[in-house]
């Protein structure tokens, strides 16, 4: 396929960014969109012009690092996969591609397609986590008997990546897809209801420092969610403050 790439380039956070265009010859349809990318900066190298920055880690949809706006959706055309996991093949000889990083206020541009998504690291700090003390008394947690609903939809939750795509489907760039999945993961659990209201009150308050916006319920996070994590865990969240409100 020979395919034209229009691609957001910025040099840093401050600087000035604006698409540029790309002419990448010979692509397979067999590639992924990562290598497709990869191909592009090694023409790029070659000429001794500076290759694109994009992010990228273990290439198998695991890691969530592969954050790229494509056309207008986040991670591509198809459903329920990370960027990485997009193939050539889902286009056509003759395209036309946008590339574009996150646009949310709470991730910034570090470079080119690259975003500061630290923010969601400091939800996590927050309250995203287990501490309760089990010096002298450890009990195995396989020996707690766990309702397999429960254990299910918990699980569910954990399999959010936090790659930001929730955040970039959104018209109000709402984090409360990530905040609800990590907050729901250990709500369904005997072991995260010790601190239960400390955790959902924490994270709740540190997602609006970091300047996200609030859920309308248009169901475009759950859409573009690789991993389809359910809006009914934003819900959950939402009684688990109420609760830890009163």
């Amino acid at each position: 396929m020979n395919l034209t790439l229009k691609i957001w380039r910025q040099k840093g956070p401050q600087d000035k960014g604006g698409m540029v265009e790309y002419k990448v010859p010979d692509i397979s349809e067999h590639m992924s969109f990562l290598e497709m990318m990869d191909v592009l900066n090694e023409g790029l190298i070659a000429k001794g012009e500076e290759p694109v920055a994009f992010d990228h880690d273990c290439r198998e949809g695991i890691c969530g690092t592969c954050s790229l706006q494509i056309n207008g959706e986040p991670h591509g055309p198809d459903k329920a996969i990370t960027a990485c996991q997009l193939h050539m093949r889902s286009f056509k000889d003759g395209d036309t591609i946008y590339i574009e990083p996150w646009r949310a206020k709470a991730f910034p541009v570090i470079k080119d397609l690259i975003v500061d998504r630290s923010a969601f690291d400091r939800i996590q700090q927050a309250g995203g986590y287990i501490s309760v003390n089990t010096s002298g008394n450890t009990q195995d947690a396989n020996a707690i008997p766990i309702p397999k609903l429960d254990a299910d939809l918990s699980m569910d939750a954990a399999t959010c990546i936090g790659c930001g795509a929730c955040v970039a489907a959104c018209k109000n760039s709402s984090a409360m897809l990530f905040v609800g999945a990590k907050v729901s993961q250990f709500a369904l659990l005997p072991q995260g209801r010790i601190e239960a209201k400390d955790r959902v009150l924490n994270m709740v308050r540190q997602m609006d420092l970091e300047g996200f916006g609030n859920c309308t319920n248009t169901g475009a996070c759950e859409v573009e969610c690789p991993k389809s994590i359910s809006l009914t865990n934003i819900a959950r969240m939402n009684r688990e403050y109420l609760k830890a409100s009163i």
